[in-house]
């Protein structure tokens, strides 16, 4: 992640449906502790991300964008992309994407 400098960082996962409940989609709650991001990467699918707490960051390989309550981002399949928390606070989301 971009900025980031070390440390202890944690995120958790929180599945908002049980394993296989869904054969078209899949949805969690993601929670990131200050500093903590995903690290690049992509998806089979496109991806939305609901923010539900806290400020973080999204960005793409042009730019990145600074997240917070209530946004709602739209990540496209294939795209490389990481998300996280900002330095000085938590941030948590809901990210759906399709089942695999």
């Amino acid at each position: 992640m971009p900025g980031w400098t070390g440390g202890d960082v944690k995120r958790t996962r929180q599945p908002l449906l049980p394993e296989g409940a869904s054969k078209t989609f899949n949805s969690s709650i993601v929670n990131f502790e200050k500093g903590c991001g995903t690290g690049w990467h992509t998806h089979k699918s496109d991806q939305m991300l609901v923010v539900t707490a806290g400020v973080g960051i999204v960005a793409d390989e042009n730019h990145q964008q600074e997240i917070t309550v209530g946004d709602v981002v739209h990540v496209l399949q294939g795209e490389n992309h990481w998300h996280g928390a900002t330095a000085d606070s938590y941030m948590s989301h809901i990210t759906i994407t399709a089942a695999e």
